[in-house]
């Protein structure tokens, strides 16, 4: 039994997965789409990368078999630090649209590094919410930076179903070494119409943490929605790929 844990980014939840699920079973994987902390609702005490990675991690440990991790978009640094924690449990980790980052490195200042003007993507768009400690996206917003290349129906139905999101559980960047998540191997999947994780942000993090296999798809943000059998072929092809060769080469991408 091969599973594929799936992880959701900001403003997310399991749901956005939903229409991967049927595919990934019928090409012989057991996928597990978790609801994360931070996402939704939350309590007085602030949720940081360490709550919501062990979230995963713990779920992760129930399971018998090789294990995947899938991390959609923020949804990428939770996937990066469970494979950082679980490197003998992890078969490899894909990336959909997904922030790959250089540890201890933040989304934000990979953006200033490559000095695109701010707010980068959806965060022209965020409103607080009521106490200051979370953000929104409104509707339109939603539709038209995440699901612009969806049917019309499915990208304002997805963009109504965004919930509010914790900061401190959005804002998080990743620690990492190359003798744990460096020897774990990882595929990306690249996004070349995506407006809120922009192209060239994405092949900036493929070239400062090399080693990913890569897939490109011409599509948007959320490729669940806009570009569903061309996500799930992908990462049927790669999962079932020579496995020992993967990590022979991501452990050699990873030495200095």
């Amino acid at each position: 039994m091969t599973h594929v844990v799936l992880v959701h980014g900001a403003w997310a939840g399991a749901w956005v997965w939903d229409t991967v699920l049927g595919p990934l079973r019928a090409a012989g994987f057991t996928p597990h789409a978790l609801d994360l902390p931070g996402a939704g609702t939350w309590g007085a005490t602030d949720v940081t990368l360490g709550d919501v990675a062990g979230h995963v991690a713990a779920h992760v440990t129930t399971l018998d078999g090789p294990v995947f991790l899938v991390g959609h978009s923020g949804g990428g640094i939770v996937v990066t630090q469970v494979a950082e924690q679980l490197p003998d449990r992890i078969a490899g980790v894909v990336y959909v649209a997904g922030m790959m980052l250089p540890s201890g490195t933040g989304f934000g200042q990979l953006c200033d590094a490559l000095g695109l003007a701010p707010p980068v993507g959806i965060s022209r768009w965020l409103r607080p919410t009521a106490h200051g400690r979370g953000t929104v996206v409104p509707p339109e917003a939603g539709a038209a930076v995440f699901f612009h290349e969806a049917a019309p129906a499915d990208a304002v139905a997805a963009a109504r179903r965004l919930v509010p999101q914790l900061e401190t559980a959005r804002l998080m960047a990743p620690a990492w070494t190359p003798e744990r998540f460096g020897t774990v191997p990882r595929l990306y999947v690249e996004a070349t119409l995506d407006r809120t994780v922009p192209l060239v942000a994405q092949r900036e993090m493929q070239r400062l943490v090399p080693g990913a296999r890569v897939i490109t798809l011409d599509t948007d943000h959320a490729p669940q929605l806009s570009a569903r059998d061309e996500l799930v072929d992908g990462i049927r092809q790669w999962c079932l790929s020579g496995l020992p060769e993967l990590r022979k080469d991501a452990t050699a991408a990873a030495l200095p």
